[in-house]
This record gives structure tokens, C-alpha cells and sequence, in this order.
């Protein structure tokens, strides 16, 4: 071997090995990960999970009229007349039950929608543009804040009868200023930094900047206020028909508690099933939140 061959394998020799490219994990992947890995948020979701089931799949299993009298009135749980007992009408409790979550759930959803709809929009156009946008719509904000919501909500219910879509409207009208004080302070972050100022430099439109560029960047903490939303739009309803202002041609787990709750001591049951139900609701929800909260916050997934 001739001192050429020689030394070009002792620079191969000496030189390192090459280091294979650290994999990059897409952010949307580790969120998933990491929210896998929180075990409330997986018992909350599980949770959800089994409620919704029921609720939907329910009715078709277990068909029934939740207002039809089937036993007794104060049939006491676990008889054979009624599984959960009946309510002071002898409306089967079990079934009530059941069709209940329907109209809770959906009410909850569709409120919770509505709400963080409003709330984005308004809070993007006041975090976007500012000056006097912001200090308008800001002033609309601390209106609708100051007043008591549930009040407000009676009124509007009241004012346009009870119904499932006038309950789900005045929810959704009462709730939005926190979202909207949340994707403000997003907007106000965000607008200002290279990516956008990017966009507007290449003749991007507001529509696009908004809606496309920095409304994505903001969402995490949209992701989880809009999860908790759910939860606070169910316990309204709940307070809506307890106070008698739902629908009383839709049955409610609301409906139920304030139906029977001259009745709590001598039909226990009645309150305390659906009060239940809309508890471990709420917290299914609430674990979820906290969960994505976890997951989407890089301050805390680095923890």
C-alpha cells in the first residue's frame, strides 16, 4: 500500500462518524402524544365517550316516551316497575334519563359553538386592527360582561318562549366575552411579528391575515377555551330549566331536577341521577380541557 492509500485511511479513520438527522416531530403529533399520556384527560374522554353513547344509541335501544307514565308515582329505584324509580308524575326515571341527554348535550354543544364563534370574530377584529375597532368592540365586550348573564338569558327566553333553539341562542349570546377578551390578546401577540408582516409585504389581504395566518397560530388556547365552554353551556341550561324556562316539550336532565325539585326529599332520585349525570358531564369536559391545555401549551409540555 503506497503513503497515498495510507493516508487516506487515517483521515477516514480519524474522521467522525456522521450523525444520523435528529427526526422532527410534527407539533400536532406531539400534542396528540402528550395528551395520550395524561391519564385524566383519557379518563375524561372516556367518560364523554360512554355519555354520548348512551345518549344517542339509547333511544334506538331502548325506545320509549320519556313523558309517558309507566309506574307509580315515587316508585323508589330498583324495583321492578321502574330500573331507577319514577318521578312524582310516574315518569320512568330511567328514561327521562336517557332521552334527556339528548337535548342537553346538543344544547351545550350548539351554545358552546355559537358563543366561541362570536367571541373569535369580534376578538380578531379588535386584536387585528385596533385603535378605534378595538376600542369599540371592546366597550360592546365589557357591556355584554357586566351584565348578569343569567338574567339576560331569562329575558331572551322569555321574551321569544321557551324552546331548545331560544335557550341555545341566549346561552350563546352571554358567553362569548371571554373568548373574545382571550383571541384579542392572541391577536394583539401575533399581529406584529415577521410571519405576518411577510404576508402583508407580499399584498396578503386582512381577510387572509386573520383568518389564515394568524387565526391558526392562535387556536391552542381557542381549543381549549372552546372545550370548557361546552361544560359552562350545560350547567346554564341546566339553570334555565331548573328555573322552569326550558323547553317543556323536549325533556332535559334540567327539566328533571327542576321538575322534581319540590319533591327532593320524598324522590330523592329524580334530582339525583340527572344532577349526576350533568355532573360527571361537566367533569369529562373539564378533564379534557385541562388535557388540551397540556398538550397544546409548550410551557407545559416541556414540564
Amino acid at each position: 500500500m503506497n503513503k497515498s492509500a495510507t493516508l487516506q485511511h487515517s483521515v477516514a479513520a480519524a474522521r467522525p462518524a456522521a450523525r444520523p438527522t435528529p427526526k422532527v416531530e410534527h407539533p400536532g403529533a406531539e400534542a396528540l402524544r402528550m395528551f395520550l399520556r395524561n391519564p385524566s384527560a383519557i379518563a375524561g374522554m372516556a367518560m364523554l365517550l360512554l355519555i354520548l353513547l348512551v345518549a344517542i344509541a339509547g333511544p334506538w335501544v331502548y325506545p320509549a316516551d320519556p313523558f309517558e307514565i309507566r309506574s307509580a308515582p315515587l316508585t323508589p329505584p330498583f324495583s321492578e316497575e321502574a330500573w331507577l324509580g319514577s318521578d312524582y308524575l310516574g315518569r320512568d326515571v330511567f328514561t327521562t334519563l336517557i332521552y334527556g341527554g339528548r337535548a342537553t348535550l346538543l344544547v351545550g354543544a350548539v351554545a358552546a359553538l355559537l358563543s366561541v364563534a362570536i367571541g373569535i370574530t369580534l376578538g380578531a377584529f379588535a386584536g387585528y386592527y385596533g385603535g378605534k375597532v378595538d376600542a369599540a368592540l371592546m366597550r360592546v365586550t365589557e357591556f355584554f360582561q357586566v351584565l348578569p348573564a343569567l338574567l339576560f338569558a331569562m329575558v331572551v327566553v322569555t321574551l321569544f318562549s321557551p324552546s331548545l333553539v331560544t335557550v341555545t341562542l341566549a346561552i350563546g349570546i352571554v358567553s362569548w366575552t371571554g373568548t373574545a377578551r382571550l383571541t384579542r390578546a392572541e391577536f394583539l401577540k401575533y399581529r406584529g411579528l415577521e410571519f405576518v408582516r411577510a404576508e402583508r409585504a407580499i399584498g396578503a389581504g386582512n381577510a387572509r391575515i386573520i383568518w389564515k395566518v394568524i387565526l391558526p397560530n392562535a387556536l391552542p388556547p381557542l381549543v381549549v377555551s372552546a372545550t370548557l365552554a361546552v361544560g359552562a353551556a350545560i350547567l346554564f341550561e341546566a339553570g334555565l330549566s331548573f328555573l322552569g324556562l326550558g323547553d317543556p316539550n323536549q325533556m332535559s336532565w334540567g327539566l328533571m331536577i327542576g321538575s322534581s325539585r319540590q319533591y327532593v326529599l320524598s324522590c330523592w332520585w329524580a334530582v339525583a341521577f340527572p344532577g349526576a349525570a350533568i355532573f360527571f358531564t361537566v367533569l369529562a369536559v373539564s378533564l379534557i380541557g385541562d388535557g388540551l391545555n397540556d398538550a397544546l401549551n409548550p410551557k407545559l409540555r416541556e414540564r
